[in-house]
């Protein structure tokens, strides 16, 4: 790596990045070209500019993906109503591909002879940075801090920054704060308390939502319009993708839903405890299946269920950028096409509950449906000879057995 000149860093000014970046430029000798993804995470990015220019930056990008982000990787993902290991959103999964995205091309924009990114050598997001780096420009080189340096831990970072004068946030105790991940999906918690599986969260960690107990004691409506699958409008108002979620993001809030705590079985073969907040994502997650159960065939349903957990594991692993993920997502963008209509949902104290669903594509027949009387829409006699074809090979497997 000494023929390295130039570095595009994927840099959020907090404490892991702020100390690489003058790493970097100890360690390489090269120049540092900052790149910071405003994808939602609700924070003032300016000091991120300012702490870059104190060290000498010349080149800082500051983009607003915020729309890129919630159209072209998160609405594709809930078209498949994606849940890693059941239950997670893949909040911070997702946003990996985009920032790998946007850096390759920075990388190319300013002619970086490498990419850097300040994921542990312990997590999963360093497998996803680096596999859509790789998937993207194959012979980009890439620094990863963490698997070079003796910096092993949060307090290490701590007592580096103190040395070199680099300003990091830390909280009222004035030990390392929670590693957080933060975008216009939902946001992380791990470390500290959260280390021992058997602690419950502080409540004063969160800061998406309320808790259930809080939330109001009268429940909240709301009407989400899909169009071929994706969110279009909120209670009769189009949006954009990324106020859309936005908007759900506060009625959810509002509302005390969305938490999640979970321990995952990362792809480097750990096992992880998180805490996770994602409103938005929840309500949007329950109001897409509602209007797939009105719209898809049945067959068509059952098979992106059996697609969901592998896709869901492409997306957690880091294989967004993937020829086999690009197959499964033209498979699922395709199940969508008649995939609109409008769900109502009641918001109550952290559950999200569907109370009605209409399309002017549904396949719901309430004359055949009907347990009244359907005036010949529905032989019922037929079902007879229906059911005996489909006990037939039980029937001979049980006459075999004696």
């Amino acid at each position: 790596m000494s023929d390295i000149k130039k570095v595009v860093l994927a840099y959020s000014g907090g404490l892991d990045t702020s100390i690489i970046l003058k790493w970097l430029q100890d360690t390489y000798g090269c120049e540092v070209v900052t790149f910071t993804a405003d994808i939602g995470q609700g924070e003032e990015l300016e000091p991120a500019r300012e702490k870059a220019k104190q060290f000498g930056v010349k080149e800082i990008f500051i983009d607003d993906l915020k729309e890129e982000f919630v159209r072209d990787f998160v609405f594709p993902m809930f078209r498949a109503n994606t849940l890693y290991e059941g239950v997670y959103l893949l909040g911070t999964s997702i946003a990996r591909p985009l920032i790998a995205k946007r850096q390759i091309e920075i990388a190319r924009q300013v002619g970086a002879d490498a990419v850097s990114h300040g994921a542990t050598g312990k997590g999963n997001d360093q497998v996803r940075f680096e596999l859509g780096y790789y998937g993207l420009e194959p012979n980009i080189k890439v620094i990863a801090p963490w698997r070079e340096w003796d910096l092993n831990s949060r307090e290490k970072l701590l007592a580096y920054a103190d040395t070199h004068g680099i300003p990091v946030a830390r909280n009222k105790r004035g030990d390392s704060p929670y590693s957080t991940d933060r975008n216009l999906l939902h946001i992380s918690f791990e470390g500290q308390v959260l280390e021992d599986p058997w602690v419950e969260p502080n409540e004063d960690m969160f800061v998406m939502s309320v808790s259930p107990e809080q939330a109001p004691d009268k429940a909240s409506y709301v009407e989400i319009d899909f169009e071929q699958g994706d969110a279009v409008a909120i209670d009769g108002e189009r949006l954009s993708p990324a106020n859309l979620l936005a908007r759900l993001n506060q009625l959810g809030g509002e509302n005390g839903i969305g938490r999640l705590d979970l321990v995952e079985n990362r792809y480097v073969g750990m096992k992880s405890r998180g805490v996770y907040e994602t409103p938005g994502g929840t309500i949007l997650l329950t109001a897409h299946r509602a209007i797939e159960s009105l719209t898809l065939d049945r067959e068509v349903a059952h098979l992106k269920d059996e697609l969901m957990p592998r896709y869901a594991s492409l997306i957690y692993n880091g294989y967004w950028w993937s020829p086999e993920r690009r197959m499964i997502q033209q498979m699922i963008d395709a199940s969508q096409a008649k995939v609109t209509g409008t769900v109502r949902l009641k918001l109550y104290k952290g559950n999200v509950s569907v109370v009605g669903r209409k399309s002017d594509k549904s396949l719901f027949d309430p004359h055949i449906a009907t347990f009244e009387e359907d005036f010949g829409a529905y032989d019922q006699a037929d079902a007879a000879g229906f059911i005996k074809l489909n006990a037939l090979r039980m029937r001979i497997a049980k006459r075999l057995q004696g």
